[in-house]
């Protein structure tokens, strides 16, 4: 067993994956997703497994090198400029290494006395990406958590021990003259706030949902007015979710306006800013989070604007009290009697996670090493690469945008000849169209785009991630949607 263990080992393993990643990201071609038959893959990865079960196998560089090299050719090539699909982005290299060291070290980092300078880095970033958020120093908190869903949830549950003291240890909502809990979204909230509603046992029924405006923003003024409405239907909100960057269209909600709103009816005020947070770093944009520093809380995904690797979410307050109400609980084996400058750093009371990656560490490295401004360009290249394919789209006359792009998400819909005129068995017509087209796009490997039903019908989405992507790209893949709509087109008058 100690050669598994063997340093020089390690070394040469090392250099395999090494060798490999540099193959990949060398690659600049354009290409999307291309999927493998479960079957097929399920086949692939069995060979690839050794067949001594009674002692350990003897090393096979062979198979490691099978192992990875499967490994990175079916996923998302997300250095491409042909993945226009997700949220997911290719992460700055260095990132990546820093990752590595922390797999080998090992240090989980809800507690500071097992991940030492990863407590410090995450301090050090809450300062440094506050001073774009503008909370008093001294007074905020941020904790790093896995992923937009888990930061979501905990800031809810924060809200609502806030609002319901006893709900933690008694259930339901309190006393009789409570009201029912309630959470107040905006129609495209992101399906993890709708979710938490259940987990946190408020339901689907309690959920209120806030009116858009033309841009897909939550309306201040039709908001109150449903917040009206709820109340006196015994609901009691005692949060309003907005969005920097909704999932569906990239809409940015009017963070200041909401917020006097939701303070004025003494509720709190989380936004989920899971993708567009990160725009405050750009001094261009950081306009689009006007009203930022009136919220309570906020979602932060560095994996996704700040190009490192997930998960690493950040979770802000606005006040440090309200991070410890998110949890009641004691565990003589984690959490100490007496704390002391050490334990200050400890986060396993205020996150779900008791074990917890130090994920905070790629992404002070990279703000260590190269500062904000790498983050601020590529962000800004991104949105202007966005802004860009809007104006293409608006050149083409079987193309309809559905939106001006606020950051780096477009949604539109292609309409070839004869489906020009609206009508319901158009739009029929219109959503398998654009779905059918997706499917050929993704089939054919060249462009990854995703899909979002928008007021019922369902939009092609592209998500700019790639600074490599050009204006060139994207015409190139208006003309493969044209070709797949063709020949979907053509194969159902065929079947007729």
């Amino acid at each position: 067993m100690k050669e598994v263990f063997d340093v020089q080992l390690f070394r040469e393993n090392s250099e395999t994956a090494v060798g490999i990643l540099e193959k990949h990201l060398s690659d600049q071609s354009v290409r999307g997703l291309e999927l493998v038959d479960p079957a097929v893959l399920s086949r692939a990865a069995r060979a690839l497994m050794t067949t001594e079960h009674e002692r350990v196998a003897d090393f096979d560089g062979a198979k490691l090198a099978g192992i990875l090299d499967l490994y990175v050719r079916t996923g998302i090539a997300v250095h491409s400029p042909g993945s226009m699909g997700r949220q997911f982005s290719g992460v700055v290299p260095l990132a990546g290494v820093v990752e590595f060291v922390s797999s080998v070290v090992n240090q989980p980092s809800s507690f500071y006395e097992a991940a030492q300078l990863p407590n410090v880095a995450e301090q050090i970033m809450a300062e440094e990406l506050n001073r774009f958020i503008g909370w008093p120093a001294g007074r905020f908190e941020m904790l790093t958590t896995s992923g937009g869903s888990l930061a979501n949830l905990t800031a809810l549950l924060a809200a609502r021990n806030k609002a319901f003291p006893d709900f933690w240890a008694e259930g339901g909502p309190g006393a009789a003259g409570d009201g029912r809990p309630a959470i107040a979204v905006g129609e495209d909230v992101h399906y993890s706030v709708s979710r938490a509603a259940g987990v946190l046992g408020i339901g689907e029924a309690q959920i209120v949902r806030l009116p858009l405006n033309e841009e897909r923003q939550i309306c201040p003024v039709r908001a109150e007015t449903a917040l009206a409405a709820a109340e006196r239907r015994g609901l009691r909100v005692f949060c309003v979710v907005a969005s920097a960057g909704s999932t569906s269209v990239g809409a940015f909600d009017p963070l200041d306006e909401l917020a006097d709103l939701a303070h004025r009816r003494g509720a709190w005020l989380h936004v989920d800013g899971a993708h567009g947070a990160s725009l405050l770093v750009s001094d261009r944009l950081r306009a689009k989070l006007r009203g930022i520093a009136k919220a309570d809380s906020l979602t932060w995904d560095a994996h996704k604007m700040m190009f490192v690797p997930a998960p690493c979410t950040l979770l802000f307050y606005r006040e440090r009290e309200h991070s410890l109400g998110a949890f009641r609980q004691q565990a003589s084996y984690v959490f100490d009697e007496e704390p002391d400058p050490y334990t200050a750093l400890d986060s396993g009371d205020r996150t779900f996670e008791c074990t917890k990656r130090p994920m905070i560490m790629a992404l002070w490295t990279l703000w260590s090493v190269y500062g904000r401004a790498l983050f601020a360009d590529k962000i800004e290249q991104l949105c202007r690469a966005t802004a860009l394919a809007y104006e293409v789209l608006l050149e083409q006359p079987d193309f309809e945008v559905l939106h001006r792009p606020e950051a780096n998400i477009l949604c539109f819909r292609h309409r070839p000849a004869g489906l020009s005129d609206p009508g319901p068995a158009d739009e029929r017509e219109l959503h398998r169209l654009q779905v059918a087209i997706r499917n050929r796009v993704k089939q054919n490997g060249t462009f990854f785009i995703s899909k979002v039903d928008i007021d019922g019908t369902a939009a092609l989405r592209v998500v700019l991630m790639n600074h490599e992507t050009t204006t060139e790209h994207f015409r190139m893949l208006l003309h493969e949607i044209r070709h797949a709509a063709q020949d979907i087109r053509t194969t159902a008058r065929g079947n007729r």
